[in-house]
């Protein structure tokens, strides 16, 4: 039992260390351009949203934490979602890396300061609009599954009124303004390679709620749009 617990404590240790330090920082780590403002703004907004939102989320549902950490381990996730979810988990991962790759070999897009500007814009508005659905939804678990033992129901307050899938609209805008901020033209590949993943996730895990929990069906005839309001 000690020894499980103290795997568990190295486990979180880790993952808060390449959470909060590395993947933040990872453009400026492989570029090694210490002086990139723009960034370092991109780190901060990261870290920001990444601790506010677990902050306002576990006052509202103080388990919600344990539920993300043991995301992989629940026996009843989707087969579908064992590759999706650490996919689209560690997405920002493969957009900062090519960032860092194409300004370490062959320097930055060269975007004007309007563009980057809009790049932050979507950042802001893409980490909070995740955020909030992060705070709203007691069942916003890491993987798609039914959490029957926290009495798992259809959350339709909040950003849940506008789209049934807040947080991965919220993911994609925020991934699409990256490359823009960070002056890359390369991230561009894995932001359209995540951003259809995160498609195909949330076409099926939408098909599974249907089918699966009580009341959903019903939710989506309310709600028609999974992402895009007005669109799909």
């Amino acid at each position: 039992m000690e020894k499980q617990k103290d795997v568990n404590i190295l486990r979180t240790v880790i993952m808060l260390v390449l959470v909060l330090v590395v993947i933040p920082l990872l453009p400026i780590l492989i570029s090694g351009r210490w002086g990139w403002w723009q960034a370092w703004v991109m780190a901060a907004v990261f870290l920001l949203s990444f601790l506010v939102s677990r902050a306002l989320a576990v006052r509202r549902t103080p388990d919600i934490l344990k539920e993300r950490a043991n995301y992989d381990r629940h026996e009843n996730t989707q087969p579908w979602d064992k590759w999706l979810s650490p996919l689209v988990a560690f997405g920002t991962v493969f957009i900062l890396l090519a960032v860092g790759l194409e300004v370490r070999l062959q320097g930055p897009a060269g975007f004007s300061l309007p563009v980057e500007m809009l790049g932050l814009g979507l950042m802001l508005a893409g980490n909070m609009f995740a955020s909030y659905a992060f705070v709203e939804n007691a069942y916003f678990s890491g993987t798609v599954r039914i959490q029957e033992e926290r009495g798992h129901k259809v959350i339709s307050s909040g950003p849940y009124q506008w789209v049934r899938h807040p947080g991965y609209a919220g993911g994609l805008t925020a991934n699409l303004g990256m490359p823009l901020l960070l002056n890359s033209v390369w991230a561009f590949i894995p932001v359209v390679l995540i951003g259809i993943a995160l498609i195909i996730r949330t076409r099926l895990e939408d098909r599974f709620l249907q089918g699966n929990l009580p009341g959903y069906r019903e939710y989506a005839q309310k709600v028609r749009y999974r992402l895009l309001p007005g669109i799909w």
